[in-house]
């Protein structure tokens, strides 16, 4: 393997931030209103990465209850300091906690420590640095005005978990009537302070942005170059846009590169998957940072890391669900605070309890998701199901968010409907009537053209209803900042049930992509 391809972590995984341990590396992501919290993934390399757990991965770590889509857990930082693993966050429109927190562990992999709230610490996107004199410092970012912001640092004390001493203001953005400076990163490259930002939003005009200084506390003055890293000027027909909220981190020999968000727009500037996570190679120069030297964009593939190549096993396509616990790739949507899933009263068969809540409401309802990584791919599930009212209904859900989601459901009378919910309102786009029994259910997606499918048993796939338009799903039509999460759902719609609905396994896999 001599090339790597971008993204290195495709799907909804914005935010990104990483630090190293020795030869290993560790990385964090956004989860927003998903449950559990901020996953870990591990790599040797910095291509090839797997998942090691979540942060936060007990309810008492994550009060997402009444959390609006969009809402939770923004912008985490991971940091590895003398023997301890930290990860500070936000959570944001909470309805029991909110804010800053910072949570430690001594394995990346769990358990993590609970939450310690920060109520000294206002804004958002916050991060640490470990100066090599031993004083810790936290930065983040707070709103002044209409989008305006300023960068903000503190002491950090590592054994009160607390912000002591006097505040700076470090940093107002690079560009003049900047906004949405933030996201700040700090470093020491030969002796000096280095401030990385991003800044301009995290949508089209979204850029990374660098400042200097000879003191922590500042001042900081911006590059000449800024901003190091942006595809705004490139237009959006360019097949790769947003690039911003880098974090940088050094190999053990000596090569810098940076983790960055961008988003992969198709179909006209729509982007399903909500924004990825990126590589890009780092140099230096004059003591400023050089993102992707040579061509000052993004690249699709860059030659891989001067690292002993470490991949991990792929990812199963079906999930039979015979593990006693589900995979690291399933998530809840909010915290659930009773266990609606089994995988033990009827094993390889995750059972959901058929309860009143529904997706189209701010609560924790009875679904399973995971990320949809491909822009062509195809995700089926087999069910087993006897609604015993006339609103139960279960089968599988291409989610953006509680107004914005394709339900694919089997209901009372053996009949599957396709429902598109878009800006809160609903239209059936098809329906059909199975026989008794397994019924097959999924969906398939080329481009921003999907379509529905059924089948009885093992029984041929038929379409269900003509093929529509997916832009519904993309973030530029449905706001917010995740991407696409596909899943298994049941539902009484209002009305309370004892009903269980068994899913035999599930199936996702990328169609017409070149492997990774």
């Amino acid at each position: 393997m001599t090339q790597f391809r971008n993204p290195v972590l495709p799907g909804s995984h914005p935010d990104p931030s990483v630090c190293r341990a020795g030869p290993d590396y560790y990385l964090v992501t956004s989860t927003f209103e998903y449950f559990p919290g901020l996953p870990i993934y591990h790599s040797r390399d910095l291509v090839h990465w797997r998942p090691a757990g979540h942060v936060l991965d007990r309810p008492s770590q994550l009060p997402l209850q009444g959390v609006r889509a969009s809402g939770g857990l923004y912008a985490p930082t991971i940091r590895h300091h003398d023997g301890v693993f930290y990860v500070v966050c936000t959570l944001v429109g909470g309805t029991r906690e909110s804010g800053n927190f910072v949570v430690t562990a001594t394995d990346p992999e769990g358990p993590w420590s609970e939450p310690h709230w920060l109520p000294e610490a206002p804004g958002f996107d916050p991060s640490l640095f470990f100066d090599d004199d031993g004083r810790a410092w936290w930065t983040a970012t707070r709103e002044v005005r209409d989008g305006r912001t300023e960068v903000y640092l503190r002491e950090f004390d590592v054994r009160s978990l607390s912000l002591v001493g006097e505040e700076h203001v470090l940093f107002r953005g690079a560009m003049h009537d900047a906004v949405w400076a933030e996201a700040p990163h700090l470093y020491k490259v030969d002796g000096r302070y280095v401030l990385l930002c991003a800044e301009g939003g995290t949508d089209f005009e979204h850029s990374v942005v660098v400042a200097f200084a000879d003191e922590v506390t500042g001042p900081y003055r911006g590059s000449k170059l800024n901003p190091v890293l942006t595809h705004r000027h490139l237009g959006r027909s360019y097949p790769v846009a947003a690039t911003g909220h880098a974090d940088l981190v050094c190999t053990q020999h000596g090569q810098w590169y940076a983790v960055l968000l961008a988003t992969r727009p198709y179909g006209g500037y729509y982007y399903n998957l909500g924004r990825e996570t990126f590589l890009v190679p780092v140099s230096w120069e004059n003591g400023g940072p050089v993102f992707s030297p040579g061509t000052g964009r993004l690249e699709s593939s860059y030659p891989v890391p001067d690292l002993l190549v470490h991949p991990w096993s792929e990812p199963l396509q079906t999930d039979d669900f015979d593990a006693p616990e589900l995979d690291a790739a399933w998530m809840f949507l909010r915290t659930p605070e009773e266990e609606f899933w089994s995988l033990t009263e009827r094993p390889g068969h995750p059972r959901l309890r058929v309860r009143p809540e529904s997706i189209t409401e701010l609560v924790t309802p009875s679904v399973v998701v995971r990320r949809q990584q491909h822009q062509n791919f195809h995700a089926s599930c087999v069910l087993e199901f006897e609604p015993a009212g006339p609103a139960e209904a279960a089968g599988m859900v291409l989610l953006q968010n509680n107004d914005n989601h394709f339900r694919l459901l089997l209901g009372a009378g053996r009949e599957v409907t396709l429902v598109r919910r878009a800006g809160g309102r609903e239209e059936v786009l098809g329906k059909t009537q199975v026989a008794e029994g397994t019924v097959r259910l999924g969906f398939e997606a080329v481009g921003q053209d999907h379509q529905a499918l059924v089948a009885s048993g093992s029984g041929e796939w038929q379409l269900l209803g003509e093929s529509f338009d997916g832009r519904v799903l993309s973030t530029p039509v449905a706001g917010g900042f995740t991407g696409v999460h596909i899943g298994l759902y049941a539902t009484g719609d209002g009305a309370p049930s004892d009903t269980w609905a068994d899913f035999d396994s599930f199936t996702y896999r990328a169609l017409g992509e070149a492997p990774r």
